[in-house]
């Protein structure tokens, strides 16, 4: 578990790995959020490929979206909530 910024100010919150398989987190604090808040996300899916399993943007909005393949808006709340 890691935070990624490279040289150029392109930077993810938080970077899990394993089994060569990368889950990548930014948190925001806006209750809504767009593709724009998924930057982060989507240069890092762009540069690892298929080893880029699964981006997620934390918001403080109530409902889940999809932002572009493999990347996805849940509710920060997604955190402490059982699945349904």
């Amino acid at each position: 578990m890691f935070h990624l910024r490279d040289r150029e100010a392109k930077e993810v919150d938080l970077v899990l790995e394993r089994n060569n398989r990368i889950a990548a987190i930014e948190v925001k604090s806006a209750t809504s959020v767009d593709r724009s808040d998924a930057h982060g996300l989507i240069w890092l899916r762009n540069k690892l490929g298929t080893n880029f399993h699964i981006g997620v943007v934390l918001y403080t909005g109530t409902i889940p979206y999809q932002l572009d393949d493999r990347i996805w808006a849940l509710p920060i709340s997604t955190l402490w909530q059982r699945p349904s």
